[in-house]
């Protein structure tokens, strides 16, 4: 599967403003963007994959354009898949990357 490069540097110029270091993995058959080795964000074709925190997990499923990740045929524990529509301009873009970034500092945490 391949994914949209245009997205891709777009969220490499959002990921550019911040302090921490991001990397870049091929999953999903496309691109993501890991944050000290945990998944953020990533594309797949024209869509991003978010990691969402479970606590905003269902106010987000609620907002247009987004659906549960079912990369497996079934829902992806934490993941949304968000369609062009809800990511038209870098403000929202970055709204995604900074939702992603939350759950990957959330994992960080973990014992």
């Amino acid at each position: 599967m391949a994914f949209n490069e245009l997205i891709a540097k777009r969220i490499r110029a959002l990921t550019a403003l911040y302090k921490e270091e991001f990397t870049e993995k091929r999953m999903f058959g496309g691109l993501s963007f890991l944050y000290k080795g945990k998944m953020t964000v990533g594309i797949v074709k024209d869509q991003l994959a978010v990691r969402v925190i479970e606590s905003k997990l269902e106010k987000t499923l609620k907002k247009p354009h987004i659906k549960p990740m079912d990369f497996t045929k079934k829902p992806m524990k934490e993941f949304v898949y968000v369609e062009a529509d809800a990511f038209d301009t870098e403000e929202k873009l970055l709204y995604f990357i900074e939702l992603g970034l939350e759950h990957a500092k959330s994992k960080l945490n973990e014992i």
